[in-house]
């Protein structure tokens, strides 16, 4: 290795730099947990452009292991880790740190911060900046992890973020599944509105299935299997607004979980309901392909697939509309969502087992399948308990005799 503090060329050489024998130039330096490191390039220009990008990094780093950089900063650090992450998953991301860099709290520095001041700040989101109970959690499914990789690092003594988010009133909507009288009323309004009873049978099938909305947007004429009455369900279908142009852009997305791949069985009536839809469709000269899947089965008036918000904006204009014409029999906020939470809660009134009904649902986590039941009916408890008692009941009396 050469040890001129000149190169070939009678350029001089900066400390940690040199010219191997090869001409190929090297830098060493020591990053900032002590280990010694080396970079390469044959271009000296090349070289040193890459050196002050490690200054820049050195420095960061010096400042992360004291404790000393920003919370912005922190997060920042955080995010740079996550890689592949889902697109909206991404989005949140950014509205976090749009959220720091707007609020003295970003500039903080992280071995300042106390249990309180994160309390604080909460609070100050909710009362002052009128942010909502969600979003504020969501802020803290982002920030809370980045303190904890700080904690793990033992770069602050401990997560001032670790604590229950009960500081603040919870005002986000609970999900309560519809009546069958809801249901019932809804669904004739549709069926019997000139203009809105085009979306009857995509109503239909949400109801008998549960599918997620993007999951709905998702099918194609490849996931219906009319001979074995069964839906796979392998997908979502997405769409963001790209750039200053606001282009819109489609994309393919994994379902939501990983048990969210599976097959749901189809109901006489998502039977029917398919078989119209499919009937109905246009027939296109050319079919869109979209990461690889074609043949949507829901299109849009520009013979696009139809996306969430699609059916979300039509299913309030129903709503708003029938809420207008019945105003003493007003119904509650109806979404995809609680149509899926609708279908779900009456499986579980229904007696499914619960991992049959996890299945089916597609979810990640059998705790989010067991809040169901939360919702079930006093009817539903009555006639389960009454089931059980009457068989205790003839139990004992086989006993006695």
């Amino acid at each position: 290795m050469a040890t001129n503090r000149k190169d070939n060329r009678g350029r001089v050489l900066k400390t940690g730099e040199s010219q191997r024998k090869d001409l190929l130039y090297q830098f060493r330096y020591t990053d900032c947990y002590g280990k010694r490191r080396t970079i390469y390039d044959s271009n000296l220009d090349n070289l040193r452009k890459k050196e002050k990008e490690i200054q820049r990094q050195l420095d960061d780093g010096i400042d992360y292991v004291r404790g000393d950089i920003t919370v912005i900063k922190l997060v920042e650090r955080y995010i740079g880790l996550k890689q592949g992450v889902r697109y909206n998953t991404k989005v949140g991301y950014n509205f976090v740190l749009n959220i720091l860099k707007n609020d003295k709290f970003g500039q903080r520095k992280i071995n300042t911060i106390r249990v309180s001041d994160a309390k604080k700040w909460f609070i100050d989101l909710h009362f002052n900046e009128q942010r909502g109970y969600s979003s504020i959690r969501n802020i803290r499914g982002v920030v809370k992890p980045a303190f904890e990789m700080a904690y793990q690092e033992d770069i602050i003594r401990r997560n001032p973020f670790d604590f229950k988010l009960d500081i603040i009133p919870n005002n986000s909507q609970r999900r309560v599944a519809m009546t069958s009288e809801q249901v019932d009323i809804f669904m004739e309004y549709v069926a019997n509105d000139n203009h809105f009873r085009q979306y009857y049978d995509e109503y239909v099938i949400l109801l008998e299935t549960g599918l997620r909305i993007s999951e709905l947007a998702g099918l194609t004429l490849k996931d219906i299997d009319f001979d074995n009455r069964k839906i796979r369900v392998s997908h979502q279908l997405q769409r963001t607004r790209i750039g200053v142009t606001g282009k819109t852009e489609y994309y393919i997305e994994e379902t939501k979980t990983e048990n969210g791949i599976r097959y749901i069985p189809m109901s006489d009536r998502a039977y029917v309901s398919l078989k119209n839809v499919i009937r109905n469709r246009k027939k296109l000269k050319k079919e869109i392909i979209i990461d690889g899947y074609t043949g949507f089965l829901f299109l849009d008036r520009n013979d696009n697939p139809k996306v969430a918000m699609h059916f979300e904006h039509q299913m309030k204009r129903v709503l708003d509309k029938y809420n207008r014409e019945n105003p003493n029999n007003q119904l509650p906020k109806i979404t995809p969502h609680v149509f899926r939470h609708t279908f779900c809660t009456n499986l579980a009134n229904g007696g499914m087992p619960i991992k049959s009904l996890e299945y089916v649902m597609g979810h990640g986590d059998i705790s989010t399948t067991m809040n169901v039941y939360t919702h079930a009916r006093y009817e539903n408890v009555e006639e389960s308990m009454g089931k059980i008692l009457k068989f205790s009941e003839a139990v004992n009396k086989l006993k006695r005799a």
